[in-house]
């Protein structure tokens, strides 16, 4: 381990500084001021839990300032600052300011705290050192905990475009699932022959039992089809979401779908939307043997202990019967309250 020197000319009232930052072995910068992160560093919660995301001083120059940024991977010279402080003041921007603080747990502690996690908030982040004379910066990414559900049209297969797709995760209580976030629900047992759309604009669907109407004798694995034109190009889509502050409770049948609506609200609930079934099965465990309506028009069951009679698939998850006809008195109803 050795040091180096290097001069920086500032212009105005400075004048030529000199700064010294660690080398290793093979000559590549190491930081000087802030504490270096694990090679992989993420922190993961749950919808509306909080989350602290850290960055530690190993010492503090004479003049600095510390800059939150979440950063967006897809909007390429767009900076999404959150925070900004110079030891003493700080300031708060965006939608994600108020919800943001430095934790200030000692002196050299710049970590950042995100209080009632959302949706939006999964991604990466930076905490930046500005002294401005040698900036330095360590990335966190922060994983809200959720589960991926894919999403078609009651209008058939193949009907959204990217928009549209965005919008429809939207209206069930989600966002679209990043790559990332499929690839997790693809090792956790996704298994879907239909090709969807993910936020950055990509189409993928994952296999786990290869066959030739799902992309012939290919390995298992996540098939692609790459970036789509987003307003002319049509398919399913992959949509996240994670816990929620109320609950999921079934009302037996049989009702159609304008008497489900009343039985909710009888039941000081409303439908429920089909993130949230999700999010019940996923969180609370929710496990039920009976079809219900959901508010998209949808009838669904969740299962996570699988037996005969059930579904008819060995492996945990949400079962559905599409989008029959509104008048038909043969289920019950997902409720949310």
């Amino acid at each position: 381990m050795g040091w180096a020197a290097v001069t920086v000319l500032t212009i105005s009232c400075f004048t030529a500084n000199t700064v010294l930052f660690h080398t290793d072995d093979q000559g590549e910068k190491k930081l000087r001021y802030l504490m270096e992160p694990p090679v992989y560093a993420e922190v993961s919660a749950p919808r509306g839990g909080n989350a602290t995301l850290p960055c530690v001083l190993q010492s503090k120059p004479p003049h600095y300032r510390i800059k939150w940024v979440k950063l967006q991977p897809h909007h390429q010279g767009v900076e999404n600052i959150v925070l900004i402080t110079n030891g003493n003041a700080q300031k708060n921007y965006g939608a994600l300011g108020p919800r943001a603080s430095l934790r200030g747990a000692h002196p050299l502690d710049a970590s950042l705290r995100i209080t009632n996690l959302e949706l939006e908030d999964n991604g990466s982040y930076r905490c930046e050192l500005i002294n401005g004379i040698e900036d330095e910066r360590v990335e966190i990414t922060l994983s809200v905990q959720g589960v991926v559900f894919p999403y078609q049209s009651r209008h058939g297969r193949y009907k959204f475009t990217f928009p549209q797709a965005k919008a429809a995760c939207t209206e069930q209580d989600a966002i679209l699932a990043t790559f990332k976030q499929l690839y997790k629900a693809w090792t956790d047992g996704l298994d879907w022959c239909n090709a969807g759309w993910l936020s950055d604009g990509t189409v993928h669907y994952p296999i786990l039992l290869s066959r030739p109407a799902c992309g012939g004798d290919l390995l298992p694995g996540i098939r692609s089809y790459g970036p789509r034109h987003k307003t002319k190009d049509h398919f399913d889509t992959f949509c996240f979401t994670s816990a929620t502050s109320g609950s999921v409770f079934f009302l037996a049948g049989p009702l159609n779908f304008a008497e489900a609506e009343r039985a909710c609200r009888g039941g000081a609930g409303e439908l429920a939307l089909v993130g949230q079934l999700y999010a019940a099965w996923q969180f609370q465990g929710l496990d039920r043997c009976d079809g219900g309506w959901l508010r998209d028009g949808s009838v669904r069951f969740p299962i996570t202990n699988p037996r005969g009679r059930c579904g008819g698939l060995p492996e945990p998850g949400v079962r559905s019967f599409g989008f029959p006809s509104k008048t038909l008195r043969l289920y019950g109803a997902y409720c949310y309250r």
